[in-house]
């Protein structure tokens, strides 16, 4: 069941459901999602001259990424075809008992902005900003503007019961506590494990 309005407020108010800052409720919280602001770090993809990219090699991601952070107040230009990694700039805490997704504002598929490629599922448990896969899909650059622009909307759905083993309790959990854009951390999963 996804959560309306007054199931978030109120679970937010009783503290087991956490998305701060939360500055203007009343503006982000929606009848069934939460807007979130997009962040002011971004990891930009660079041209490389690699063959290609080995998943299981952090340091061709740490190669071919580049971090930028955008100044107070100003804007980042999002040029067609790109594709780079940003962030909430509301840090999450999901309890046992919720899943959330993240989609994009309509308003800005209006104008051809993806949030995400296919990273748009939010774990039991999950602690930390949320990694957004931006691109732009139209023909003309879009500027956006870190900490005022509301970029997506967080969807709780409550579970069937609480998860027995949420995100953060065992080894497949590489992205807890993460704070601003992460890169893909594919080469810690177990089919990548070196003997």
């Amino acid at each position: 069941m996804v959560l309306s309005d007054g199931d978030i407020l109120r679970r937010l108010e009783e503290g087991d459901l956490k998305i701060e800052p939360l500055d203007d409720p009343e503006l982000q919280v929606q009848p069934a999602s939460v807007d979130m602001r997009l962040g002011r770090e971004f990891l930009e993809f660079q041209r490389s001259n690699i063959p290609c990219i080995h998943p299981d090699s952090e340091e061709e991601t740490d190669h071919y990424t580049e971090r930028k952070v955008v100044e107070s107040g100003e804007e980042y230009i999002l040029h067609p075809e790109d594709f780079v990694l940003g962030t909430t700039y509301e840090t999450v805490d999901i309890p046992r008992d919720l899943v959330a997704r993240v989609e994009g504002r309509s308003s800005l598929g209006r104008l051809a902005v993806v949030v995400h490629a296919t990273a748009g599922f939010v774990d039991p448990g999950y602690r930390g900003q949320i990694t957004l896969e931006l691109s732009n899909l139209g023909t003309a650059p879009v500027a956006l503007k870190p900490e005022e622009m509301r970029i997506s909307q967080l969807v709780l759905t409550e579970l069937s019961s609480p998860a027995e083993r949420p995100y953060g309790s065992d080894r497949g959990s590489k992205y807890q506590d993460q704070c601003g854009p992460t890169a893909s951390r594919i080469g810690d999963d177990e089919e990548w494990k070196k003997d």
